[in-house]
């Protein structure tokens, strides 16, 4: 990715919205120092609840004066309106972006973001609005579909000789600028140490790390805290209010019919069952972050007080320790 950068007019950084802190990696921002970007958060729809506006307002001040969109992703009829919506105000800003540095090689722009962060899906959006083409590149439900950098890119605005050629019924459709825009997808980027646990669990909750990392009824059981914050009627068709994740997975089990044999609970399977209606959207549309005015500062405060890596964090272990030892000879 680094060896691309010096051909790359603008970034677009993707966060998931239900995570917008969280899902803000450390390491761009010493990679794209200096870099053009734009901010999109995605999985706008799958946030909900009537803070929205207020959410986006704060978010959007964070990150003042990089522009900073929201995408939804939604699959019924007023998402996917909306969503249309909002993939064409992201068109018109990379196309005014490339106007002001007319290319006649075209103008190139790569998304970054954690993994499965919804970085394909929004390159096929802006795709299938943006020249009329279907689905190019692969999405899946787990991180790592992605597995390399395409160094050519996918065109997503047409140039202007494109428009010219088209006939004059499709000419009016469409926007033509220089010589095109293309997106360049990229695989995801995690952090890689995460020192913070809860971190580690919002991020699972997401979909960024694979469901073989964290135990299943130990992320389900993360979850109904949070549906506990919310509402317990966001379960109540399956089960009375709890705190106990073992006895919400029994009623889910008896109600879905997920019993293993002689009737036993598959807490396993049920518990991924809980996660995914949660990730879809089917049980309750929340942040798992808390946005509020001064909740960017902090996070920018405990990533400097933060080690990068596992070796690293092993090595500032160690340094603890011989000064304690070194305390300890001075005595």
């Amino acid at each position: 990715m680094k060896s691309l950068l010096a051909t790359i007019d603008l970034v677009i950084e993707c966060r998931d919205y239900r995570v917008p802190l969280t899902s803000r990696n450390p390491l761009f921002e010493s990679a794209l120092e200096g870099k053009e970007r734009v901010i999109v958060y995605t999985k706008r729809d799958l946030g909900g609840g009537s803070r929205d506006n207020r959410n986006e307002h704060v978010i959007a001040q964070w990150h003042h004066p990089t522009p900073t969109m929201f995408v939804r992703n939604g699959k019924d009829a007023e998402g996917e309106a909306s969503g249309r919506k909002s993939v064409m105000k992201l068109l018109d800003l990379l196309r005014e972006h490339a106007q002001k540095r007319w290319k006649l090689v075209g103008h190139r722009v790569m998304v970054v973001g954690m993994p499965n962060v919804g970085k394909s899906t929004l390159l096929n959006a802006l795709r299938a609005q943006g020249i009329g083409k279907g689905k190019v590149a692969a999405t899946g439900a787990q991180p790592g579909v992605t597995r390399k950098v395409s160094s050519s890119g996918v065109k997503i605005i047409p140039s202007e000789d494109d428009v010219e050629s088209t006939d004059v019924g499709a000419r009016r459709k469409l926007q033509g600028v220089g010589g095109g825009v293309y997106l360049l997808d990229t695989p995801g980027v995690f952090i890689p140490y995460v020192p913070d646990a809860e971190a580690m669990m919002k991020l699972a909750l997401c979909g960024s790390v694979k469901d073989t990392i964290i135990p299943p009824v130990m992320l389900a059981d993360y979850l109904l805290y949070h549906l506990n914050l919310q509402s317990p009627t966001l379960y109540s068709e399956y089960a009375p209010p709890t705190n106990e994740v073992i006895e919400l997975l029994s009623e889910i089990a008896k109600k879905t019919g997920r019993l293993g044999k002689g009737g036993t609970i598959d807490t396993e399977a049920t518990s991924l069952w809980l996660i995914q209606k949660w990730r879809s959207g089917n049980m309750g549309r929340f942040l798992l972050d808390d946005v509020e005015e001064k909740s960017l500062e902090k996070a920018k405060l405990d990533e400097e007080g933060a080690v990068p890596s596992f070796n690293q964090a092993r090595k500032a272990e160690r340094e603890r320790r011989r000064e304690r030892n070194r305390a300890r000879g001075e005595k």
